[in-house]
């Protein structure tokens, strides 16, 4: 899969998002273009997909410590940026070093499609995790919706700030800064009083 999401980055940088088909892709990657659309679905889905989209319920709880999911996205955070990134080139000016994100990361924020179904996958990444915060982190079911609505769509608010500012800074950076106030309240989120 990583392949098939570095020949598409390859065109994009090369020829820009809308230029490129999923035929063109799949023909760079050297594979079929149903392989494509079988693991991705659709261009969007190529840049969006990543771990989390096929981890298994189990293996979320196994990561996710329900007493401290802020700490939780914190650790996938710095894991992410410390795990050495396939990427063979970044075309932002300035870029700091070929193992940057930026290169995949900064089309969430300049194609509106892509940031739609970014926002539909942090959609379904929250209903996944509102039941385990539900179940063993003593929340009610409105707890836990806004609870790990409010975790999702507050990493992709620091990510996007992050992207704003450069990406000059580890992402992890933006994530710590921007999740203090949620860190602030979590304890008062497990609590069943109106």
């Amino acid at each position: 899969m990583r392949t098939i999401q570095e020949r598409a980055l390859d065109l994009f940088d090369e020829r820009g998002f809308d230029a490129v088909t999923i035929e063109e892709i799949a023909a760079a990657a050297e594979v079929s273009p149903s392989s494509v659309y079988r693991y991705f679905g659709t261009k969007e889905g190529l840049l969006i997909a990543d771990e989390f989209d096929s981890m298994s319920q189990e293996a979320i709880a196994e990561i996710l410590d329900v007493n401290d999911p802020v700490g939780s996205l914190l650790q996938i955070v710095l894991r992410y940026e410390a795990a050495p990134q396939q990427t063979a080139k970044d075309t932002r000016p300035g870029a700091q070093n070929a193992r940057s994100p930026w290169r995949r990361v900064r089309y969430f924020f300049q194609e509106p499609s892509v940031r739609m179904a970014a926002c539909a996958a942090l959609d379904r990444a929250s209903s996944r995790i509102a039941p385990l915060l539900m179940g063993t982190g003593g929340m009610t079911d409105t707890q836990a919706r806004v609870a790990a609505n409010a975790l999702v769509f507050g990493y992709f608010a620091a990510l996007e700030q992050w992207y704003l500012d450069g990406g000059v800074h580890p992402i992890a950076t933006y994530v710590d800064e921007g999740m203090r106030p949620l860190r602030k309240i979590w304890p008062a989120a497990g609590s069943n009083s109106a």
